[in-house]
């Protein structure tokens, strides 16, 4: 039992922060030995053409802003064409778009998902590169500039933007803990695209190359994340762009966030389990020691290992003379108590914000474990219904 409860300790300590601290510590060393990173070039006339995608589903209240910043986005006007597709919608948003000529729009009243959509969009795509973003985020006006320009380099398949969760003093915790988790996700990914490539990309803002693109499965729960590392098996490299970002407002409460985060977890059941040759290193021995390191472990065993060191603490502070295991378990049920508050203070509507990392926490983790069950009863489709997020 102290065997295990030690694995079960380090390997949660090395998915949520040890992963973390040796990916700098490698990028450190890397930047000794072969210096910093050279930088890329900014011209203009080496832009790829690109087609800036935007998937949009009930979005009327959202869409015109969403037009407007796409229009005033900076890039070649004679390089760059805009498509918004509105396949299923309901409400006004295919009409609102439809009076904008310079927006090519696909609509069909048909709802099969956001995949079928995209894969019908892509159709229509003819440019060199094609970045995708959703309706409900807001890209920076040099974001297709900062993304595109690293097409220049011929290992690079595929480029992920910056997610940014806006959030104020007021927040409560599933925005305070949304915003913290994603500049450490930020950071990861920076080190990441130093090291060697990106684990994934997320939908609110990422581009692949025309050419590399692969239709997946109609059925597939994260498509962004599938077909960025699809490009990644063919020996390209997805690199982190943080220069360009998408902008978006937090869930609306917490219960909005985990129905996301439980999707999310049974998205990334789905992907281990159809990504199975990245477990061998030898085609690709890096991308598949940051692939197990940053995703893997999170979305498999580490939610488990969590409740079983928590157990096997208990059972080991019972022995006599355990005073070590008793100071662990107390340190244990601290962290859980803590979280177990800031539960109770987001019911009541009391902002503590020590309280909102522990809390966010466990719930991501309740949220892997949910959507490992969720996956393997068949109750998780590809159509969902979006979280609502706040004004």
């Amino acid at each position: 039992m102290k065997i295990i409860l030690l694995l079960s300790l380090i390997i949660v300590f090395y998915t949520f922060a040890g992963y973390g601290v040796l990916l700098y510590a490698i990028i450190r060393l890397k930047r000794i030995v072969k210096g910093k990173k050279q930088t890329i070039a900014n011209g203009i006339d080496t832009l790829p053409t690109c087609t800036l995608v935007v998937a949009a589903y009930n979005e009327q209240d959202f869409i015109k802003e969403k037009i407007a910043n796409s229009l005033l986005l900076n890039y070649p006007a004679q390089k760059l064409k805009i498509l918004f597709i509105t396949d299923g919608s309901s409400d006004n948003t295919p009409e609102i778009i439809a009076q904008y000529p310079q927006i090519q729009l696909l609509h069909q009243p048909q709802r099969a998902g956001k995949i079928a959509a995209i894969h019908r969009a892509m159709e229509y795509v003819d440019t060199d590169a094609v970045v995708f973003t959703d309706a409900n985020t807001f890209l920076n006006k040099d974001a297709l500039i900062k993304i595109c320009r690293h097409y220049a380099n011929n290992t690079v398949g595929a480029v992920a933007g910056e997610k940014r969760v806006h959030f104020d003093e007021n927040a409560d915790a599933s925005a305070a803990g949304e915003g913290f988790y994603w500049k450490y996700e930020s950071a990861l990914k920076k080190w990441d695209s130093e090291l060697y490539s990106v684990v994934g990309a997320a939908g609110e803002l990422f581009s692949v190359r025309r050419s590399l693109y692969q239709a997946v499965p109609a059925d597939t729960v994260l498509d962004d994340f599938m077909i960025s590392m699809l490009i990644a098996k063919k020996g390209f490299r997805i690199v982190y762009e943080p220069e360009a970002y998408a902008t978006e407002t937090a869930s609306e409460n917490v219960s909005e966030e985990l129905k996301r985060k439980i999707r999310i977890a049974a998205g990334g059941i789905q992907s281990i389990l159809r990504l199975k040759s990245l477990f061998n290193p030898f085609p690709y021995p890096v991308l598949s020691f940051q692939y197990v390191s940053h995703r893997v472990l999170r979305w498999t065993v580490t939610p488990f290992l969590l409740l079983l060191s928590l157990v096997l603490n208990f059972i080991l502070a019972l022995e006599p003379g355990s005073t070590g295991y008793q100071v662990l378990l107390f340190a244990q049920v601290a962290f859980y108590v803590l979280a177990l508050l800031g539960f109770i203070m987001e019911k009541k509507q009391l902002r503590i914000k020590v309280l909102f990392i522990p809390y966010y926490f466990c719930v991501m983790n309740y949220a892997v474990l949910a959507g490992i069950i969720r996956y393997f009863t068949s109750k998780q489709s590809a159509v969902w219904e979006k979280v609502q997020r706040k004004q």
